[in-house]
């Protein structure tokens, strides 16, 4: 364990590549077998080489090192997943098997293959499962590097470093080792990950659901992905009304990160029911489902549909699922979403889907954009604001929810929504001078750096082929996926000079 942590990642990598090589070699599919059997052993002597010059070696290695490991993870290890991708399907470039492994490990799930024959089955199994593991990175490096730097939305809390407690009278606590703290968390958050996963692959097995799609979309549930082997929920033939209704249970993970864990201290102690995250996010989740529907039944009623109560629940239901899932950006549309737009005769509302995947799920979860937290900093700043407008000299509490946010939270969320939307302006601008239209720039921009790929399809309104786009204009894709999963804020301190005085 005293092994750099970026070399420890490149391990699990090649060693998870054992996988999808059973897989094939279950299925007869000994060409794709041997492509991930091959770079997994190669992987795993390099990577023993390389831990045996480093026997002896006590690092130092504290929570900017560790950042920097996390980002040259998300650069990095693509290159070494697109190997044995690219050895399975020769008829793909490199830049191609690229994209698509940063898109997984960055959980954003957007895809250059949009027939999904295009892939055999291992291929869709190691897309869902790179995601699964980008999910899984993300939930344990939350707490672990970006709360101990106040960074991934926790800058604007009022305590925000894991396992934090108010120490006794005269007593001071020693410093953490970040190492023991890293060991500490994968210990508490890969068993609970890992059975979520099982119990949600097994209730949708139970649903009638075959193997490998309930295995990919739990996993991709759990991290937000969006990745399917099918296209999508709504072209399976038997997960239903029933199976969509149990994702979407588990999808609540995305909302707060009080709905699996207690690592992050808050000051309400009131657990999920004063929590603002999720209270924000049941409120939109309800919110807008019924204002679609509201919508739905007014374009409805020229055309006298309003008397066909069944069409209408189904379109109530594929608005709210479809609602829950780009909130939480997994990207997931109901199977019933065409019949709220056929219901109603109105188009896809594509910037309300845009929308919710700029909000965004919980600080400290699998889920991209700019986070609820934030959110509520900003609401609670400008309710404050109102207030002083008719009692200028009032002086106001913070309550149970904003004891949560520091007492300039809001100033800092500000500041990062200005970062986000000047990523979001320079995206968009670098994929117009590229030669994209303005339409399917903004979309691509919004969908990178929100990690929720499905928009691409989904948004505009034609679905935008991503295997057509330059190979510059990839790259770029590429870039900002990686900075919607870290965030401008931990790019940004990766320039501190400390960093490389160490």
């Amino acid at each position: 364990m005293n092994l750099p942590l970026f070399l420890l990642l490149f391990g699990a990598t090649v060693l998870s590549m054992m996988v999808p090589a059973l897989h094939a070699l279950v299925l007869n599919d000994h060409d794709t077998s041997r492509a991930f059997f091959y770079a997994s052993l190669l992987g795993l002597v390099v990577f023993t080489l390389i831990a045996v010059a480093h026997a002896g070696r006590i690092g130092r290695e504290g929570p900017l090192t560790q950042l920097l490991s996390l980002f040259s993870a998300f650069v990095f290890l693509p290159v070494i997943m697109a190997v044995p991708f690219l050895e399975a399907l020769p008829t793909t470039r490199f830049t191609n098997a690229y994209f698509e492994m940063v898109s997984a490990l960055t959980t954003t799930g957007a895809t250059m293959f949009k027939e999904p024959g295009r892939l055999n089955d291992t291929l869709h199994l190691w897309r869902a499962q790179v995601g699964w593991m980008g999910g899984l990175l993300m939930w344990i490096a939350a707490s672990a590097i970006l709360a101990p730097l106040h960074l991934g939305g926790f800058e604007v809390t009022a305590q925000a470093e894991p396992g934090r407690r108010e120490p006794a009278a005269g007593i001071r606590n020693a410093p953490v080792d970040p190492r023991h703290r890293l060991i500490r968390v994968t210990k508490s958050l890969l068993p609970l990950y890992s059975g979520l996963t099982l119990v949600l692959f097994l209730l949708l097995l139970i649903g009638g659901e075959v193997p490998l799609v309930a295995l990919s979309h739990a996993m991709s549930v759990m991290a937000t992905s969006g990745i399917s082997p099918i296209g999508g929920v709504q072209n399976s033939t038997s997960i239903g009304v029933t199976g969509e209704a149990v994702m979407m249970l588990f999808m609540i993970f995305a909302l707060s990160r009080l709905t699996f864990s207690k690592d992050t201290i808050t000051a309400t102690q009131g657990g999920l029911r004063t929590d603002p995250e999720f209270r924000i996010g049941i409120a939109v989740i309800a919110g807008v489902p019924l204002l679609l529907f509201a919508r739905h039944w007014i374009g409805a009623y020229d055309v006298a549909a309003e008397e066909n109560l069944y069409e209408a629940g189904l379109a109530l239901w594929g608005a709210l699922f479809t609602v829950m899932s780009f909130l939480t950006t997994t990207g997931f549309v109901s199977e019933h979403w065409a019949e709220a737009r056929s219901w109603s005769g109105l188009a896809t509302p594509g910037l309300i889907l845009m929308g919710l995947a700029l909000i965004g799920g919980g600080v400290a979860t699998t889920a991209g954009g700019v986070k609820l937290l934030r959110v509520f900093a900003l609401y609670q700043n400008g309710v404050r604001e109102m207030e002083r407008l008719v009692h200028p000299n009032s002086v106001s509490g913070a309550g149970a929810a904003g004891r949560r946010l520091q007492s300039n939270g809001a100033f800092i969320a500000w500041i990062f929504f200005m970062l986000f939307a000047l990523s979001l302006a320079g995206v968009t601008l670098l994929l117009t001078l590229i030669g994209a239209s303005f339409d399917e720039a903004l979309v691509m921009s919004v969908a990178s750096l929100s990690t929720t790929g499905p928009l691409i399809e989904y948004a505009d309104d034609a679905p935008i082929r991503l295997i057509e786009l330059k190979m510059a204009a990839k790259y770029v894709l590429c870039g900002a996926m990686i900075l919607g999963r870290l965030e401008t804020l931990a790019i940004i301190a990766l320039l501190t000079p400390n960093l490389w005085r160490g």
